[in-house]
């Protein structure tokens, strides 16, 4: 499996798609397709698509560049503060929301661009929770992220630090005893993972979950509603059961960014609601997620019912 996947004859229409949004790939995502066809659910997560390049969205729609003023920190809610820890991803997912901020600029400057964040986060007394993102938190040293876990802890009025990774479901042996004994010394402490689809729930996957799991540190799942990929509500279904029954809590389904190239992964907010009725009539409550849209330019996440009734543009 990998080999033979995209043809000789398509390599240079891709050029200039990966020369934009770099591929990146594990080999363990990488065998998780079922077949070569580029429409496999895996794939399409992670292969370059000409499409890409189509017009539309916004490179940065919810101004997080440069947001703060401290590069690095991000601040969209009075109480809640981003840290953008790394450029680095496991895989290149190609409905990434950051797909055009992140590059090989665009990162920590070191201890002395940690050591700005702590301070201008020790003047924000009003944040009482930190999410480390990226990028991915987990690919950083497991000695580097426990000194900066420490350094947010110490800080008096930030009570929670949340974790968001796709490393679960990308990279699952990179959650070792070492890292999961390291990060439950650091509680309380969340940790948000990415599974889109249930070709992605695997021996290895859910071992990696375990291993946080049965430490105390809760792991929860933030989908991404994906065209072509989990757009019906059996795969849905299938998804949400799978992650209640290994103990990851299915958090949310988001409707896919407005994000400059992505266009091609969207579906219409009515398909969202549509899938979020009848995924809501088959499954028990501990497996339905909320749907839920991250609109530019408002506070907090936004029920697809609340749009549709409003008559919102998909």
């Amino acid at each position: 499996m990998g080999q033979g996947i995209i043809a000789g004859s398509e390599v240079s229409g891709l050029l200039p798609v990966v020369e934009r949004y770099p591929l990146c790939i594990t080999p363990y995502y990488l065998e998780l397709a079922k077949t070569a066809d580029r429409t496999d659910p895996i794939l399409r997560q992670c292969l370059p698509n000409t499409r890409e390049m189509a017009p539309g969205g916004a490179p940065d729609p919810f101004a997080e560049d440069d947001s703060t003023g401290v590069p690095g920190l991000v601040q969209r809610y009075p109480d809640r503060a981003l840290v953008m820890t790394t450029s680095a991803c496991a895989v290149a997912c190609r409905h990434c929301t950051r797909k055009n901020l992140l590059g090989p600029d665009r990162h920590m400057a070191g201890r002395e661009g940690w050591q700005t964040v702590c301070r201008a986060l020790r003047d924000r007394r009003q944040v009482r929770e930190v999410i480390l993102s990226g990028g991915d938190p987990l690919l950083l040293e497991t000695a580097e992220l426990d000194r900066m876990l420490g350094d947010l802890h110490a800080i008096p009025h930030i009570e929670v630090v949340r974790i968001g990774t796709r490393v679960p479901v990308v990279l699952p042996m990179r959650i070792d005893d070492g890292l999961a004994d390291m990060l439950a010394r650091h509680r309380p402490l969340w940790v948000n993972t990415q599974f889109n689809h249930p070709s992605e729930i695997t021996a290895d996957s859910t071992a990696a979950c375990e291993q946080l799991i049965s430490r105390g540190i809760p792991v929860s799942n933030q989908a991404v509603l994906l065209r072509g990929v989990n757009d019906d509500v059996d795969t849905l279904r299938a998804l949400c059961n799978s992650l209640q029954r290994n103990m990851i809590r299915p958090y949310y389904v988001f409707q896919c960014d407005p994000v400059m190239g992505t266009e091609h992964f969207h579906a219409e907010l009515g398909k969202g609601q549509e899938l979020n009725e009848a995924l809501r009539c088959s499954v028990g409550g501990l497996s339905m997620p909320r749907f839920v849209a991250d609109v530019p330019g408002t506070g907090g996440k936004t029920p697809l019912a609340a749009l549709t009734a409003k008559g919102e543009p998909s």
